[in-house]
């Protein structure tokens, strides 16, 4: 080390001169290589210091010049949580478009804001949580059930498409190499074998899981974003595997992410996971916080969200961790921060020069546009029911989903600054007059209507207005400060806080609002909590409770009169980590499936947009409703309250068209009989509303595919504990689905030809026709199976391409299929390879065998 120190001291003589009062390390100088720079500073830290660093709110250590660091930011499918963005659809929704080359485009999009962002934040001095340059994203888990509310921020249930659609996101947020200095960094996650259940995830063990399963479903996808796509950042997973934490897990983190794939980045936990392994209740594998963060860095975890990592010095005063060991993670985070330049002036550091004009910019918008196109899927179109006419005489809107702007942000999302609902965009497509009625809410036929827009803050302008204090006794200057215009609806599932700069617990929120009454009726005020809340009215205390425990729902009633104000005031208390809140102002009016029916008297066509919401379906969700549980679905069949209500309309003799809105397959079976037209819309992002108008009048041509199974019912589906991939998705599925992965029609229709394989160039190549009177973009999709492999998957994918036709052009058809496209387990090796042999390889539009070309080829051992 001497020596390095000598070598790097006489490098500084000849540095740019500085002010005489300066004193320049070999750490502050931008010409030495990050790895280099890191080695340095780490050698001057304090072993407290070190313990700070590896926080993943690193707090600022003015003695060094090392300015504070936030690794925790979101951008799955924009910039999350930290003001304005671009809001682009759900990531499942987006891999229906099977279009990894927009969606590196998207990604590009998304880094430029956070990168503008980040930049104008340094400005002001300060860099808090959601607003750094690290993004814990994509999420390539799979989706292998579909009662995981978090599938939806996954790419499907295919690993293939996991890794290719997952790279071109690391891609588009790191940005293009070359470049001295890192755009952002990416994280792959979960690592490893975790889609729920989400209620079970802070202590359930997988510890019976094939090694096949293992090797040839669960990694493949991380593999190759770490070998291939040179993503710079894994976060480890909560639950346990085969016995052990996952980020505490030597077999995950040291065999397999850093001696087998040779992985050099950072290793991030998620948020509270090392407090997991002590907490009572949860994994209790380590005795003390202290010996969970010793655990978590001799692992392999280097940054830990939480704040258990703070007891590394009594660690190693412990004896349970050596300070040598804790340099080899801080090591690995300082260079990380060299390499993103977060030490080094915006002048050296190009990404710093984007202007933040790119927030939501009109391009942006364009593609967030695009993109909720492409991932339309035309689920059926019984005597080409669609595309409608422009005629709104006709046509009536109805559904739960039709007028909710937020269901459209999907999960983990940022704020647009408009989100155009589908009410909207039909109207916007065929004029005003087009009528409406909710009809239902998501699981029960009311009729009801938020207020909320009545309200006013203290300014006069739409909303509530909050001031949020770090405390319990609003002491102070507030944290944070805003006016919410949308219901009021918090949760910290997930270590999600409530707004920017706020605690995740012993906090304080207050919020003010004017409602003025538009008529004399009694409204219903619903909150709900589970923390202290206390709910005032014109001076009256409602309700005032102090406990802290599980989420209790009020719906108080009250009389109101036309042009009388009501001051509402709600003051929040947050004690611990696990905070909910909600409120809103309702109008409700009981309602029966046959009163929907007469309101749409009128209407020959009836465009219902229903399905679930990402309010029910998402991160540890705190919700008490009839097939949900605490984040994940406990049935997967369309809502009840929903199906009547179609089935009135079907008797009624309406036309039904169903927008269904999801983040995770749907049930459909009855609806197939219901609904004239089944249109899978995901949760679509800000242009959603657009998007679904255009793709229902005809002026977008649907090409969407489903990247995950639609099985018929609930009984198609293994228990959901059971990691086991027997029976599950369509690799390994023995019944027939209702809707099979891959699938998605057309207002056009297509023919492709025998495929052909050229080993020697690793291509195939296909013909494909578009037979109809349309233009159209249908996607080839590429299957490969094992015919001596009884026990693999029945088919799975390893190819795809999108292909634009003019109606009744040809095109040949070329796709990649390399040697490596045959890999899979060997269970004489117990190894991932290409085993010789006879494959079949088949071509189509979806993975139904109705819809593929099939030819068998030979591959034999390489000499």
């Amino acid at each position: 080390m001497g020596n390095i120190r000598k070598t790097l001291l006489a490098i500084l003589l000849t540095a740019t001169s500085v002010t005489s009062s300066a004193q320049i390390y070999p750490y502050q100088d931008h010409r030495l290589s990050a790895k280099e720079r890191a080695e340095d500073l780490c050698s001057r830290l304090t072993l407290q210091e070190k313990s700070l660093i590896m926080l993943d709110r690193s707090p600022e250590i003015p003695r060094l010049g090392i300015p504070q660091f936030a690794w925790w930011s979101e951008a799955l499918h924009g910039v999350g949580r930290n003001g304005y963005c671009t809001l682009f659809p759900s990531c499942i929704g987006m891999a229906a478009s099977f279009d990894d080359a927009l969606l590196e485009r998207i990604y590009t999009a998304i880094s430029d804001e956070a990168r503008a962002k980040n930049t104008a934040q340094r400005k002001h001095g300060k860099v808090g949580k959601y607003q750094g340059l690290s993004f814990w994203t994509p999420t390539v888990n799979i989706f292998r059930d579909p009662r995981w509310g978090r599938g939806q921020e996954s790419y499907g249930e295919d690993p293939y498409m996991n890794a290719r659609m997952g790279s071109a996101v690391v891609r588009g947020l790191q940005g293009p190499a070359g470049h001295k200095y890192m755009k952002l960094y990416a994280c792959a996650k979960h690592f490893a074998v975790h889609s729920g259940p989400e209620k079970t995830r802070h202590y359930f063990d997988i510890n019976n899981l094939s090694q096949r399963d293992l090797w040839e479903t669960y990694l493949p996808a991380f593999k190759v974003l770490v070998q291939q796509a040179g993503v710079k950042e894994v976060m480890c997973a909560y639950q346990r595997f085969e016995g052990e934490p996952c980020c505490g897990s030597n077999r995950l983190l040291q065999q397999i992410l850093r001696d087998e794939w040779n992985f050099r980045g950072l290793v991030v936990s998620d948020c509270g996971a090392i407090s997991d392994f002590w907490r009572k209740g949860r994994h209790e594998v380590s005795e003390s916080p202290a010996a969970a963060a010793a655990k978590g860095v001799v692992s392999g975890t280097d940054v830990e969200c939480g704040s258990e990592y703070k007891n590394l010095p009594q660690a190693v005063k412990e004896g349970k961790i050596s300070e040598e060991q804790i340099d080899v993670s801080v090591k690995r985070l300082l260079e990380a921060r060299f390499e993103l330049g977060d030490f080094d002036p915006d002048s050296l550091v190009e990404w710093t020069s984007i202007p933040e004009s790119v927030v939501a910019c009109p391009e942006h918008k364009a593609l967030a546009l695009d993109m909720a196109r492409e991932q339309m899927v035309l689920l059926q179109n019984r005597d080409n029911t669609l595309p409608l006419k422009k005629d709104a005489s006709r046509i009536m809107v109805m559904g739960p989903n039709a007028a909710d702007s937020t269901m459209l942000w999907g999960i983990y999302f940022g704020q647009p600054t408009h989100t155009v609902t589908v009410l909207e965009g039909i109207r916007d497509k065929i004029g005003k007059a087009v009528p409406y009625a909710k009809a239902c809410d998501i699981t029960s036929i009311n009729d009801t209507e938020s207020l909320f827009g009545l309200l006013r803050d203290e300014n006069g302008k739409p909303g509530m207005s909050a001031m949020f204090w770090n405390n319990i006794h609003m002491d102070g200057k507030p944290a944070y400060t805003a006016t919410y215009t949308a219901p009021l609806a918090f949760d910290s599932g997930g270590n999600t806080v409530f707004a920017p700069g706020v605690e995740l617990s012993d906090f304080t929120a207050q919020f003010k609002g004017t409602f003025t009454a538009v008529r004399d009726e009694t409204i219903r005020l619903d909150f709900a909590h589970n923390n202290g809340m206390r709910f005032i009215v014109n001076g009256d205390t409602l309700s005032n409770r102090k406990r802290n425990d599980y989420v209790r729902y009020y719906k108080n009633e009250l009389n109101v009169k036309a042009g009388e104000s009501y001051n509402i005031q709600i003051d929040y208390t947050q004690f611990d980590e696990n905070g909910s809140m909600s409120f809103d102002i309702i109008r409700n009016r009981p309602t029966t499936a046959a009163d929907v029916v007469a309101k749409a008297k009128d209407a020959d066509v009836v465009i219902f947009v229903g399905g679930i919401s990402p309010n029910l379906e998402r991160e540890e969700a705190k919700v008490n409703l009839p097939g949900f549980d605490n984040g994940d679905r406990t049935s997967i069949e369309l809502p009840q309250a929903q199906r009547d209500i179609l089935k009135a309309l079907h008797e009624a003799g309406k036309k039904v068209v169903l927008v269904n809105c999801s983040g995770s397959a749907v049930a459909l079976a009855p609806e197939t009989e219901t609904c004239d037209a089944i249109l899978q819309a995901w949760y679509a992002g800000e242009q959603g509303g657009h998007a679904v108008a255009d793709v229902l009048f005809g002026d977008y041509n649907p090409s969407g595919k489903l990247p995950v199974t639609f099985y018929r019912n609930d009984s198609q589906l293994p228990a959901f504990d059971d990691y086991s991939m027997e029976g599950r998705t369509y690799r390994y599925m023995k019944d027939s689905p209702l809707y099979p992965f891959g699938y998605g029609l057309s207002y056009t229709s297509f023919t492709t030809g025998k495929p052909e394989y050229d080993a020697a160039h690793g291509k195939i190549t296909v013909t494909v026709k578009n037979t109809g009177k349309r233009d159209g973009t249908e996607i080839i999709q590429v299957y490969m199976r094992n015919t001596a492999d009884a026990e693999g998957p029945v088919k799975t994918l390893r190819g795809f391409a999108r292909v634009s036709l003019k109606a009744g052009e040809s095109r040949t058809v070329t796709i990649d299929f390399h040697r490596e496209s045959f890999e899979g387990w060997d269970a004489k090796t117990n190894t991932m390879r290409v085993v010789p042999g006879l494959y079949d390889i088949m071509v189509g539009t979806s993975s139904r065998d109705a819809d593929l070309k099939k030819i068998t080829v030979e591959v034999k051992e390489l000499v």
